[in-house]
C-alpha cells in the first residue's frame, strides 16, 4: 500500500501485543466519544475501492472480513469466519461462518455475502485497485479477462459455510482474507447506490456511518446490534477534515479534539516530545514500512552491479535519520526488522564514500556521471533528497533533484526509461498485509515492473520470482520456519544485486488526550491504520 505522506516504520515488537481481542473488552463501559482531525477529507468508504492510509483504519471500523488481526499485532484471528480449515494440499479453504451477524440494515449476513463480495471485488468493473490480491482463487483469471462474472472457486456450500479453491497452493491467502477488500458487503446497498456506495457504505463492521458533510466531517455511530460482545468502547466518532496538522495539535493542546490523525507535525516534533506535559501522551510504534531510494536498472549506469553497490555505500542514513528528528532507524534490507524473513545477522552496505568510489572505478566510471534524483515535492522529503544528492556528490555522482507533485513521480516511476533515481518518501511502501510476500511482488517482483507498476526499479529476478512462488506454496503452519527461511534468503538475494537502496525504517509518533484510554499498540495499529478506532474508549464514562 502506498501511503500519501512520510509514512510509519517496522512493524510492533511481539512484546507489545495485546493477548486478545476479548481482553480488550473486560472491564470497560461503553460510551463516550472522540474527535479526530485530519487535513484532507477521504475519498471513498467503499472496501472494494478504498487504498490510502488515512481511510484504511475508517473502513475496518465500518466493515469485517472473514479474517482479522488481533488488536494491536499482526497475529491472525477469525473474524466473520467462526472457523476454517485447510485442505493438505494448501488449496482449498473451508470457512463456517458466525451466525445471526447483522449488516447496518438489519439483514443477517450469509454465505451468499461472501460470495457476492468476492466476485464483486475481482470484477473489473469494480475498479478495484486490490483485485490482484485474489489471482490465486480458482477462475481468477477468466474474470479478469471480462469471460466470467464469478469466481468459479468459491461455492457456499449451505447459508453459514463457504468453500474458497485456489488454483495454486498460498500461504498469504489467509492474510489476504483480512484485508480490507475482503470486507463483506450487501449486495442490496450496493446496488442502490451503485458508484456512490462508497459515499453510503453498509457493512458488518462496529460503527455505521451517521454523517458526511464533504469537507468538514464524517461522524460514525455505534452498532449497537454488533456482534462481537463489548466492542466497540465509543458511541460516536467524529472525523474533522479540512484541518492543517499544526492546527489539530493546537486543538489538541486545547483540549479541542482528541487525535491528530496526521500524526506530529515534523515542525512541532522536537517541541512537543521534549515537553514534560505531554510525556504520557506521545505513543511511539511501528508500521510496516521501508523508504528507500530505487536505482532504474534498465538505465544506464544503473543496469552495472558495481555502481548500484556504490549508491548504497554513499548514502549516509544516520544523517537521514537525523533530519526527520530521530523518527526512524537506518534500513540495510527491504523487510521492516519484525517482519517474518528478515535477517537480523545481515549487515548490508556499510557506509563507506572511499569504498563506493573504487566500486565506480571498477565500473568505468571513476570521474563518476551524471543522473537525477526524482522525489515528492513536500518536506521533509526535498531535504532528504539534498542529503542524499551530498553524499552521491562525494563519490562523484552528480544527481539532479527533481521535485515533484507526487502524482508525477510515480508515473515517472512507472515509465521504463524516465526516472533514473527515485526517493520513495511520501510515497514508500507499507505492507498490505504482515508477510514478506507483499514486499516482494509489488515492488521487486518481475510482475511489477511493468507500465504504471510500483517497481520502479525495474528489476526483474526471473529464478527469484519462482522461489517467491515456491515460499508461498509452503502452506503447512508446521512449515513456517522454512517459508520465512525461503523469504530471508530471496530478500537477501535481492540485496546482492543491490536493485534498492534501504534507507530507513520510519516509527510513527502520534498522541491522544488525555481523556481516552485504551493499550497505546491500539493508536499505533500496524494493521488499522493508523489507529484501531473500535477499541479506543473514554476515560470520562468509566
Amino acid at each position: 500500500m502506498k501511503k500519501t505522506v512520510l509514512a510509519g516504520a517496522a512493524a510492533l515488537l511481539a512484546a507489545t501485543a495485546l493477548t486478545s481481542a476479548s481482553a480488550l473488552a473486560d472491564d470497560i463501559k461503553q460510551g463516550g466519544s472522540m474527535i479526530v482531525t485530519y487535513k484532507d477529507d477521504v475519498s471513498t468508504l467503499d472496501p472494494a475501492i478504498g487504498y490510502d492510509w488515512q481511510n484504511w483504519s475508517m473502513i475496518k471500523s465500518l466493515f469485517d472480513g472473514l479474517m482479522d488481526y488481533e488488536p494491536g499485532t499482526t497475529n491472525l484471528m477469525t473474524d466473520l469466519a467462526e472457523d476454517y480449515t485447510i485442505s493438505d494440499d494448501g488449496t482449498v479453504f473451508t470457512f463456517k461462518l458466525r451466525e445471526g451477524v447483522k449488516f447496518h440494515n438489519g439483514r443477517e449476513m450469509t454465505a451468499e455475502d461472501v460470495k457476492y463480495s468476492l466476485d464483486r471485488v475481482t470484477n473489473p468493473a469494480t475498479q478495484s485497485p486490490g483485485a490482484g490480491f485474489f489471482g490465486s482463487i480458482k477462475g481468477f483469471d477468466a474474470v479478469a479477462a471480462g469471460d466470467a462474472t464469478s469466481l468459479e472457486g468459491v461455492t457456499v456450500v449451505d447459508p453459514y459455510t463457504v468453500k474458497i479453491e485456489l488454483s495454486r497452493p498460498d500461504a498469504t491467502f489467509l492474510h489476504v482474507m483480512a484485508i480490507n477488500f475482503s470486507s463483506i458487503v450487501p449486495k442490496e446497498a450496493v446496488e442502490e447506490f451503485g458508484a456512490d456506495f462508497g459515499k453510503h457504505p453498509v457493512g458488518t463492521g462496529a460503527f455505521s456511518l451517521e454523517e458526511w458533510t464533504l469537507g468538514q466531517r464524517l461522524v460514525f455511530k455505534r452498532n449497537e446490534d454488533y456482534w462481537r460482545a463489548g466492542v466497540p468502547k465509543l458511541d460516536e466518532i467524529t472525523f474533522e477534515v479540512g484541518q492543517e496538522p499544526v492546527v489539530a495539535l493546537l486543538r489538541l493542546q486545547r483540549g479541542e479534539a482528541d487525535i491528530p490523525g496526521d500524526g506530529i507535525p515534523p515542525a512541532k516534533f522536537l517541541e512537543v516530545t521534549k515537553d514534560p506535559q505531554y510525556k504520557d501522551l506521545i505513543i511511539e510504534g511501528g508500521q510496516l514500512h521501508t523508504g528507500y531510494v530505487t536505482m532504474n536498472v534498465k538505465m544506464p549506469p544503473f543496469d552495472k552491479l558495481e555502481v548500484r553497490k556504490a549508491v548504497n555505500m554513499a548514502i549516509n542514513k544516520d544523517r537521514v535519520v537525523r533530519i526527520i528528528n530521530g523518527r526512524a532507524v537506518p534500513a540495510n534490507q527491504p523487510l521492516p526488522p519484525t517482519m517474518p524473513g528478515y535477517d537480523n545477522e545481515y549487515t548490508g552496505y556499510a557506509y563507506d564514500p572511499e569504498a563506493a568510489k573504487a566500486l565506480l572505478a571498477e565500473a568505468g566510471l571513476a570521474d563518476g556521471f551524471e543522473t537525477e534524483l526524482y522525489v515528492y515535492n513536500t518536506d521533509p522529503n526535498p531535504r532528504i533528497a539534498q542529503s542524499i544528492q551530498a553524499d552521491l556528490a562525494e563519490i562523484g555522482i552528480k544527481a539532479e533533484i527533481k521535485a515533484l507533485a507526487q502524482a508525477n513521480v510515480i508515473a515517472a516511476g512507472g515509465e521504463p526509461d524516465q526516472a533514473p533515481m527515485i526517493w520513495s518518501g511520501g510515497m514508500a511502501w507499507i505492507a498490505d498485509f504482515p508477510d514478506p510476500s507483499n514486499f516482494y511482488g509489488p515492488i521487486l517482483g518481475c510482475a511489477g515492473a511493468v507500465k504504471g507498476g510500483w517497481n520502479w526499479s525495474w528489476y526483474c529476478n526471473e529464478e527469484l520470482d519462482k522461489q517467491a512462488t515456491a515460499a508461498d506454496s509452503i502452506t503447512d503452519p508446521a512449515k513456517k520456519a522454512e517459508r520465512e527461511e525461503a523469504w530471508r534468503k530471496i530478500f537477501i538475494s535481492v540485496m546482492d544485486d543491490a536493485a534498492w537502496a534501504p534507507v530507513f525504517h520510519e516509527q510513527r509518533f502520534t498522541m491522544r488526550s488525555e481523556r481516552l484510554g485504551g493499550p497505546d499498540a491500539i493508536f499505533v495499529d500496524p494493521v488499522h491504520i493508523p489507529v484501531n478506532y473500535d477499541y479506543v474508549w473514554a476515560k470520562d464514562v468509566q
